[in-house]
């Protein structure tokens, strides 16, 4: 038997050693933390450790077959190398031999046990490879520290305290009524118009909030209607900018209000020279919150495409809408880590003002490790 040991930062970086140059047949015998380097015993860095065996000799007979007992390994390995694997060493072992050979040759993603099924989970609900990796790797410690002895559910809770670490300081809630103009900018068809209508309600009946519309949405004739109906009904002032003289005509004859929701046309914000003049008679740091409406039904890089379409003003959080209809939260995710921004308001239906709730990182790790248990 030819035993081998291996180091590397990560254990998906210690197996995929252990595959190019022993192959899918080899066992890992033991496994632990170490810790090198440093100076005057500070500033050691971290490695994973592995011993990794395989049997060079071909199989002879029928009788051969039968996998080797753990009395077996235990006795070779401790003449050869001295090492002691775990009691279930061989089990577990077993299972990662198993997950090696069903593993795609042009993969560099590999994960022991339960873990694996974890990441195939966050990959089917749309999280990134980037950001399945960065939220999985610091578990396989825990994995092993617990000798491969843990459930899916278990993982979930694991995968809810690094959620809970990533989204540690990004600010979260909707609006707290430090700046007066409220932006919701976004494309077309995600519910910008159903969102503010929402928030007014809020701001109006529980924070009892002066509040006015203003609508720059002039290409859709049913956008300025359905704000006008919202409007009645709560009984707040609206008006309809064509262009950006109207815009800043409503922008003084509001200036009694509290808040000024505005409802924009997404692709204006297209257009270099309307984000310019806009800037002119608005000033977006002192004057003006944006937040982003997006719909959690499309796709995770169309989400991604959209963030950057609205990158010519300073987008202070997300908005995510429609996440009745869908289990698939990996976007949200994407979008938090990958930017550093936070969500407003999730929304959940058409009534008004009903189906909106306020962001939190609570809410939303639950509403998406949650989804993750129903599959």
């Amino acid at each position: 038997m030819k035993v081998k040991k291996y180091r590397a930062p990560t254990m998906p970086e210690v197996m995929k050693k252990v595959r190019n140059e022993l192959g899918t047949d080899a066992v890992i015998l033991n496994s632990k933390e170490v810790h090198e380097g440093g100076f005057l015993g500070m500033f050691k860095k971290k490695s994973i450790e592995v011993v990794a065996a395989i049997d060079p000799e071909p199989k002879r007979t029928q009788q051969n077959h039968a996998a080797p007992t753990t009395e077996k390994i235990n006795k070779e390995v401790s003449e050869s190398k001295q090492i002691k694997p775990s009691q279930n060493v061989y089990e577990e072992l077993q299972e990662l031999k198993k997950l090696m050979k069903n593993q795609p040759t042009n993969s560099s993603v590999l994960y022991p046990g339960v873990l694996h099924k974890l990441y195939t989970h966050l990959i089917n609900h749309e999280v990134s490879e980037h950001i399945a990796k960065r939220l999985i790797d610091p578990l396989v410690e825990h994995y092993y520290i617990a000798k491969g002895d843990i459930d899916l559910e278990t993982a979930r809770e694991w995968l809810k305290d690094r959620l809970f670490s990533e989204l540690e300081g990004i600010p979260f809630g909707g609006i707290d009524f430090k700046k007066k103009y409220i932006h919701l900018v976004g494309p077309t068809g995600v519910g910008k118009t159903t969102s503010i209508a929402k928030i007014a309600a809020d701001c109006v009946l529980n924070h009892r909030k002066k509040v006015a519309f203003i609508t720059t949405d002039t290409f859709r004739i049913a956008a300025i209607d359905q704000l006008k109906t919202y409007a009645k009904i709560l009984d707040v002032p609206v008006e309809v900018a064509y262009n950006l003289n109207d815009y800043k005509n409503a922008k003084e004859k509001f200036s009694d209000c509290d808040v000024v929701l505005v409802d924009t046309a997404g692709r204006n914000f297209k257009d270099e020279n309307y984000v310019r003049e806009l800037k002119e008679i608005v000033d977006f740091e002192e004057e003006v919150e944006t937040y982003l409406v997006l719909s959690i039904t499309s796709k995770a890089k169309d989400i991604e495409a959209i963030y950057q379409q609205f990158n010519g003003v300073p987008i202070k959080r997300l908005i995510f809408t429609k996440v009745d209809e869908t289990a698939h939260y990996g976007a949200m995710i994407n979008m938090m880590m990958k930017y550093h921004i936070g969500a407003a308001y999730l929304t959940d239906g058409q009534n008004v003002p009903d189906d909106i709730r306020e962001a939190s990182p609570e809410r939303i790790v639950s509403r998406f490790v949650g989804g993750l248990s129903d599959e």
